[in-house]
């Protein structure tokens, strides 16, 4: 496993870490042990940074992946969780929910800290919403120790660019998803301001949120037709030259050296073990031009999520 800087931290991660969400049976009903046993799995095959998030699972992924923790010592791992969304269309950034929740999901977690806090999900209230008590109580939350870092996810570039060009935002890491993946590298334009803010990046959904793998996307996924039949061909372009989409998605998305981490998401024991390996095999580099060729006509297109404002595209 190789590990690069996240931001100014002072903190070295993996290049592939674990995203939590899956053990709270977000895709599909899991079993708690199988789900334990991925988590071991994770860290004991150099995964050193954990995400998750009171949202997934409605609690359940907090939990279980607690009673993961629970036997492991604290120091082997980094642990981001999140505040502020707590379910389909419930939001809440102010002062008091966001206290209760650390304190929630620390007693789930069975620790005494948690290493990275994000506000969820940001871009579906204004941002002054999130402003006005927020970004005060993560500064309290550090003061306190409960918090090491702290900083907001979302899906559109532009509202991760909002937080991080506001200076009374304490933005230690941001957390993007979907937009460093085979069939969208839009992130990139976004490091020129991480670079200047000295922010950290966690990058997730190196398989844009199952739409690179042979498996049909599932019915609720927002990507329009083209964007799912471009990653379909390409998918079966893959396989049919003896490979796996997915194995080159990860390799993707973990080769750049300015992309310190991505987020995978299994609650399989097999699965991680498996892409930890790929991560130190060769990438197929004809192959993956060949499969950007395929993505070529789709590549950075995207869907809303949030407010409308936000909906604007950034191109590298």
């Amino acid at each position: 496993m190789k590990y690069r800087p996240l931001g100014s931290t002072g903190e070295d991660v993996s290049v592939l870490s674990f995203g939590a969400s899956s053990l709270g049976s977000v895709f599909r009903e899991t079993d708690d042990l199988e789900s334990i046993r991925t988590v071991h799995a994770a860290l004991d095959g150099g995964i050193n940074l954990v995400d998750v998030s009171p949202y997934y699972g409605l609690t359940k992924a907090e939990t279980v992946l607690g009673e993961a923790l629970r036997q492991v010592p604290r120091d082997r791992y980094l642990l981001a969780t999140k505040a502020g969304r707590y379910g389909e269309r419930e939001f809440d950034y102010s002062r008091d929910r966001i206290l209760r929740s650390v304190e929630e999901s620390c007693m789930r977690l069975h620790t005494d800290y948690v290493d990275i806090l994000f506000l969820h999900d940001i871009e579906f209230v204004p941002y002054e919403e999130v402003a006005a008590e927020a970004f005060d109580v993560l500064r309290e939350l550090k003061q306190q120790g409960k918090i090491r870092f702290s900083g907001v996810s979302g899906l559109p570039l532009t509202v991760l660019a909002r937080a991080l060009e506001d200076e009374a935002a304490p933005v230690d890491v941001i957390l993007s998803y979907r937009h460093y993946a085979l069939n969208d590298t839009t992130l990139l334009g976004l490091l020129p301001l991480l670079e200047a803010k000295r922010a950290g990046l966690v990058n997730a959904s190196p398989l844009s949120m199952g739409l690179l793998c042979m498996r049909p996307a599932p019915q609720w996924h927002p990507a329009s037709e083209d964007i799912r039949r471009a990653c379909r061909e390409a998918a079966c372009y893959c396989e049919s030259h003896g490979s796996d989409i997915a194995k080159l998605a990860i390799q993707f998305a973990t080769a750049d050296i300015r992309i310190p981490t991505t987020l995978v998401s299994t609650a399989s024991s097999d699965n991680i073990i498996r892409n930890i390996s790929w991560t130190d095999e060769p990438l197929d580099e004809e192959l993956l031009h060949e499969v950007l060729d395929i993505l070529a006509p789709v590549q950075g297109m995207s869907w809303p999520s949030g407010r409308e404002e936000y909906n604007q595209q950034i191109r590298a």
